[in-house]
């Protein structure tokens, strides 16, 4: 494991946000904000994952981390922004977790990046349900809805989103991410209208090569 990733999370567990944000804009100085999110935060909340599942640390121990990642996400997420001289917006971009899923952290990575890229963004965070999503997704009308799952179990409950949200009359793009797009081959769900979104390497990949390049190459 890289030192940088192992360094980070234990700052995260130890609840040291200051010298965490410290580290982090550190770091910053020699990686983009994509490739920092992919390359040393992700695995750091991967690391502190395994840490619980084998119980050398507690719920509360994960938890902490959680919210000292949190804050540190929040604390850089205008920096990028200013870096890219992104002066106008490139659209609307609306972020939510399904319901019953509780782990954020990816949702609100991918949600600051959509920023760094000049979009207006709503974050919704997660445990939403589909009908009080389309609440806010009517309001807003967002060319871009992302939704995060983690349980193949919830595999139905998403066809039926990706159905509701394929009927509006805007045509917006559906990203499908989180631990179900990681782990489980989910190319069944893609069109021309859906894209799976396996990592933030990926989504990078997309914001470089433009919507319509990628969601060919991928179907």
């Amino acid at each position: 494991m890289d030192q940088h990733v192992k360094t980070l999370a234990h700052l995260f567990l130890d609840g040291e946000e200051d010298k965490a944000l410290h580290f982090t804009e550190e770091l910053l100085n020699e990686y983009s904000l994509m490739s920092f999110y992919e390359a040393i935060i992700t695995p750091a909340m991967y690391y502190i994952g395994e840490l619980w599942e084998t119980n050398q640390i507690s719920v509360a121990d994960e938890h902490l981390a959680t919210a000292i990642c949190d804050f540190v996400i929040s604390q850089i997420k205008g920096k990028e922004t200013v870096r890219s001289g992104n002066d106008q917006s490139s659209g609307r971009a609306l972020f939510f977790g399904m319901e019953e899923e509780q782990h954020y952290i990816g949702l609100k990575m991918v949600s600051e990046s959509f920023k760094a890229h000049g979009y207006q963004v709503r974050y919704l965070g997660p445990n939403l349900s589909l009908e009080h999503s389309l609440i806010q997704i009517n309001k807003f009308k967002p060319e871009v809805i992302g939704l995060s799952a983690a349980l193949s179990y919830r595999l139905p409950g998403l066809k039926e989103i990706i159905k509701r949200f394929s009927e509006l009359e805007w045509k917006p793009l559906i990203m499908i991410g989180g631990r179900m797009a990681r782990k489980f081959a989910l190319e069944e769900l893609e069109a021309d209208q859906v894209m799976i979104v396996k990592d933030l390497h990926h989504l990078s990949k997309w914001f470089e090569e433009g919507r319509e390049g990628l969601i060919n190459e991928t179907s």
